[in-house]
């Protein structure tokens, strides 16, 4: 008997996941007295049945990709990433501050400082944890949590006490020298929508990573501490030096993230801005198996659901959309390590 294609169940667990998501989130629609179908018809057709829609979706998805892949590095790596939020959120203020500091600059420059900013920020912060991790061995989770709120704190007290415009909650405006144009003024299309230049850099840190773990001495290193870390060490490799680099290069993935809000959208940098992007980003990286090309996908399509979950608000509470997303990363926990298991099968 011809034994499955290990690549068919590499891929199966997430798909038989969302399509039993979708089955009990039906059951769920239908107990409040609404129609499933006709939700789900108006949540798919809202979203990808015109340009607006896609431009939504697109827009959401952006800061998904990018945080999906700082837990996806990481996860290279064989260490759990849990502070994308608190990263994307350094970097963001990095960004804006870049943007409205450094005013006289030209487009030219600013914006590429702006991106090295929230790169090098999201770096810095998930350095930390690294260096905690490789240093003193305290597990790269709890540090990661702690500086989550460590930075949230240190971004509020610097937005409500030092850089805030009054009446706000938000910095001074970048300057214009320094925002990513929108694609409805480049091409015409998506428009109303924010989708912006952003998604264009995160595609390319997703060839970027892909390039970095599939054809670089230094990726092959970051595998084979993912793997065993023993062995890493037994090959000579410092596995200290590479769980500080891989916590770094996962942090400024995360960093980028804050890029789509304040250089492409709002054109400042305003408390709460993520929407949880940074927690989402591990269902995206668990969901996606740690491919970087993956990721794009499946942040798509948990921008389908967080911008349909507005589109259907009429028919059903925003938080069922909420509780779908829920169900999926459970059923993903399960069905990943079911299939697994047979996917070692097939190997052997």
């Amino acid at each position: 008997m011809k034994k499955p294609n290990k690549y068919v169940l590499f891929a199966a667990g997430p798909v038989i996941s969302i399509i039993l998501s979708l089955v009990i989130g039906g059951l769920l629609i239908a107990l409040i007295g609404q129609n499933p179908i006709e939700v789900y018809i108006k949540l798919f057709s809202e979203t990808l049945g015109n340009t607006y829609g896609i431009g939504q979706v697109l827009f959401k998805a952006t800061p998904l990709v990018l945080t999906g892949l700082s837990v996806a590095f990481a996860f290279r790596a064989g260490l759990f990433n849990i502070g994308a939020e608190g990263q994307l959120t350094i970097g963001a203020f990095a960004s804006a501050w870049t943007g409205f500091t450094f005013v006289s600059l030209p487009w030219i420059l600013l914006i590429p400082l702006c991106v090295i900013a929230g790169f090098l920020a999201g770096a810095l912060w998930a350095g930390i944890a690294g260096y905690l991790k490789a240093r003193f061995g305290s597990h790269e989770v709890i540090n990661t949590i702690m500086l989550n709120f460590i930075a949230l704190a240190v971004v509020s007290y610097l937005v409500n006490n030092v850089y805030m415009v009054p009446a706000t909650i938000h910095t001074p405006e970048i300057s214009p020298n320094a925002v990513l144009l929108r694609f409805d003024l480049i091409t015409g299309l998506f428009k109303g929508s924010p989708f912006n230049l952003s998604f264009v850099i995160a595609l390319a840190a997703c060839c970027l990573m892909y390039y970095m773990i599939q054809k670089t001495p230094f990726g092959y290193r970051i595998k084979t501490l993912g793997y065993n870390a023993n062995a890493a060490e037994y090959a000579g490799m410092n596995i200290k030096k590479l769980t500080v680099y891989a916590m770094a290069i996962a942090g400024g993935f995360a960093g980028l993230g804050g890029l789509n809000f304040v250089n492409g959208y709002k054109h400042y940098f305003e408390l709460g801005f993520s929407e949880n992007a940074g927690y989402v980003g591990i269902a995206v990286a668990l969901i996606a198996r740690n491919n970087p090309f993956a990721i794009v996908l499946v942040a798509v399509f948990f921008g389908i659901l967080e911008y349909g979950g507005l589109t259907v608000n009429t028919l059903v509470p925003k938080e069922i959309v909420t509780i779908l997303q829920g169900i999926i990363i459970l059923l993903i926990i399960m069905f990943t390590k079911l299939f697994d298991k047979r996917i070692k099968l097939t190997n052997t």
